[in-house]
């Protein structure tokens, strides 16, 4: 068993110990809205929103894009689970900022090992084989922040699944302070219409 497992394994004990009533909460979360954000381990969304479990539901993935899958997710999260209002929220310093789909695809191509980055950009340290099915894929890469959270709220509202009422929120997360700024634009483009 890795150090790791050993961690998780210990640290799920030590919170067993205080679970307490949390097996007695709802499926739907108790403050009825949803966050998708992006799943880089400096953002902790029960911080930065004030959560706790049962509150709210948290979408991650790389970016906090609203990718099909993160869209069918908030879908879910109104249809079945009541949330009524969504938040859309990047951050600052953000790794999707750091490559474009070429990038990735090449990378993907020379080796599935991990690359490095360095004042270059980002290179292969391991050797083949890759595969060039990554070079079919909209890694849904950002170059403006800004514009990527207006871009994700807009194609949220704009998706046939969604529900005109459904307020959708934009913010950028900032990795040195803490602070959530919105992006008025894409509050705007994400506003309920009754």
């Amino acid at each position: 068993m890795s150090q790791i497992v050993e961690e998780v394994l210990a640290a799920n004990l030590t919170y067993t110990q205080n679970f307490g009533d949390k097996g007695n909460l709802t499926i739907p979360p108790a403050r009825r809205f949803a966050i998708l954000t992006c799943m880089d381990a400096r953002l902790d969304p029960a911080k930065f929103a004030g959560l706790a479990e049962g509150d709210a539901h948290v979408i991650r993935n790389a970016g906090g894009r609203a990718s099909d899958d993160a869209i069918r997710s908030l879908v879910i999260s109104y249809k079945l689970l009541r949330t009524r209002e969504w938040f859309v929220i990047h951050h600052t310093n953000c790794g999707m900022e750091t490559f474009t789909n070429d990038i990735m695809g090449n990378l993907l191509a020379n080796s599935f090992k991990t690359a490095k980055l360095d004042e270059t950009g980002w290179s292969d340290i391991g050797s083949g084989p890759g595969s060039n099915e990554g070079k079919f894929i909209n890694w849904l890469t950002i170059d403006d922040l800004a514009q990527s959270v207006y871009a994700d709220v807009q194609r949220i509202r704009l998706h046939p699944l969604v529900p005109p009422e459904i307020p959708i929120y934009g913010y950028i997360y900032d990795v040195k302070t803490g602070q959530l700024i919105e992006v008025p634009e894409a509050t705007k483009v994400g506003q309920a219409k009754k």
